[in-house]
């Protein structure tokens, strides 16, 4: 059997201050970046990502892949008009070729477009448009996935990482080829979805952590008891659209049985409403609490630095850390073993590269910029800096998400700041893995006190190595409440908060 396979990530945060034009899919960043054809497989094969996992079960399977176009691009706003259109375009182009009896979609599920607050229902509708309504269509999902009306009518079945920190997105694309096949056979699976009427906080939404741990714990049980595909997307409560929240949806050959277990899930999910919400440290108090207890802990203590994520539409430039750190001589207090990753100051990584290994120079480090409330974050940080390790910036990755990718993040340096090392970068990139701070020279089970531009993905790859971990809510783009954003088209009896 021929598989067409196209991908299509961008999770969009419509309060953020950057948009995704056509240079942020072609860059990639954090994601791999854009390819079409043979390219495209040769990119993905052996990833850890969803198309990876699908690539390898629908090989061993004897299936044949059909490439079409991958188009992934770091979270922001929106999707401008133009990028969407040529993605959408391409891939209509190469399903006009035929040759193919199914389709796999490697979507993220979040995704705004200018025109499109729905654009993978919106892409979706373009594809049923070319190949009609009969044919197999299945898409693997991002766990933060907003689920639309419009999705679920438009593909034969979909499937949603099951772990954030995502360390499932292979075995999600394996499930993902599992359920194609049966959609090849003759006997019907039956869908329910059911809506949760409030938005998950994004750090709450965290699958080692209570609530979120034992409603996937109860899916596992579930499916192990009936014939079910069953999901919870949890949503990104940061796209400002209709359909923006947590849905619960599965399949099943006995359409109550589906609809049950999903009615299950649903009181699970709502029951326990009081639970889905999270403290949140201020800035001062986070770093003041973190050098207590790196003072007796022999392993560091991490902070997150969540409201300025670029996995989340945060653009990693934001200072409410940094200051915190300087203010409170976190430097000299834990003996120069305090890091922070990664800036993304361009001009400041340039300046340090140029300058060289040793050097000194004045820096103005970072940015302040607008949120969605018009405020701006903290001021820059104006600073002496000596000039610790450069580099080009490519760095293998080897850590549980990422494994087998290779970050492109531009010229790179790690600069000290009274006792603090800054890594700084010409790329956005999530802070989830441990060769994000060594490409730098920082061994981060040698500090004491690390701060992470990053929710919740870090998890994977510091919880083994950290003491404790603890969120701080400094200003940024991305709100770690989403009850702080001014909504405007959340339906009547939606709850911006749990």
């Amino acid at each position: 059997m021929n598989v067409f396979v196209a991908g299509f990530h961008h999770e969009t945060n419509t309060f953020a201050p950057s948009v995704a034009d056509w240079a942020a899919f072609e860059c990639g960043a954090g994601y791999p970046s854009y390819a079409r054809g043979e390219a495209m497989l040769q990119k993905m094969r052996g990833t850890s990502t969803s198309l990876g996992g699908f690539a390898q079960a629908a090989t061993e399977r004897g299936w044949s892949l059909l490439p079409s176009v991958w188009a992934g691009a770091m979270p922001s706003n929106r999707v401008t008009a133009q990028a969407f259109a040529r993605i959408c375009d391409e891939i209509v182009a190469d399903l006009q070729r035929g040759g193919f009896e199914a389709i796999y979609l490697d979507l993220h599920g979040a995704g705004v477009a200018v025109g499109a607050d729905d654009a993978e229902g919106e892409l979706l509708a373009r594809i049923r448009a070319v190949v009609g309504p009969a044919m197999p269509i299945v898409a693997s999902l991002d766990l933060h996935a907003n689920v639309s009306a419009r999705m679920l009518a438009l593909t034969s079945a979909m499937t949603a990482f099951r772990t954030y920190p995502h360390v499932d997105m292979r075995e999600t694309g394996a499930r993902a080829a599992q359920m194609l096949a049966r959609r090849l056979g003759s006997t019907p699976r039956h869908r329910h979805a059911e809506r949760v009427p409030f938005l998950l906080p994004l750090n709450a939404q965290c699958t080692l952590m209570q609530p979120a741990a034992s409603v996937i714990a109860l899916i596992d049980r579930l499916e192990a008891e009936h014939d079910l595909e069953l999901n919870f997307a949890m949503g990104f409560s940061a796209a400002d659209f209709s359909e923006c929240g947590p849905v619960l949806f599965g399949y099943g050959a006995d359409a109550a049985s589906a609809r049950e277990a999903v009615q299950r899930l649903h009181a699970e999910v709502v029951s326990r409403r009081a639970e889905w919400s999270l403290d949140l440290l201020s800035p001062a108090d986070a770093v003041e609490r973190a050098i207590e207890l790196a003072a007796v802990s022999s392993a560091p203590v991490v902070i997150a630095d969540t409201q300025d994520n670029p996995g989340a539409g945060g653009d990693s430039n934001t200072t409410g850390l940094l200051h915190a750190l300087v203010d409170a001589k976190a430097g000299l207090r834990l003996d120069g073993r305090v890091a922070l990753g990664l800036l993304f100051d361009p001009a400041s990584a340039r300046a340090a590269c140029s300058a060289g290994v040793g050097a000194e120079l004045n820096l103005t480090l970072g940015l302040a910029v607008p949120t969605w409330s018009g405020a701006l974050t903290d001021a820059p940080v104006k600073a002496r800096a000596r000039v610790l390790a450069v580099s080009d910036g490519v760095v293998p990755l080897f850590g549980p998400m990422t494994a087998g990718a290779t970050a492109q993040l531009g010229p790179c340096a790690c600069v000290e700041v009274e006792g603090i090392r800054v890594l700084l970068s010409s790329a956005k990139a999530q802070m989830l893995d441990l060769d994000l701070y060594r490409f730098l020279g920082v061994e981060p089970t040698q500090m004491k006190l690390l701060v992470n531009k990053s929710s919740v993905h870090f998890r994977a790859a510091f919880t083994p190595i950290a003491s404790s971990i603890l969120v701080a809510k400094a200003p940024g783009p991305m709100a770690a409440d989403p009850g702080d954003l001014p909504w405007t088209k959340l339906p009547a009896g939606m709850g911006s908060r749990p």
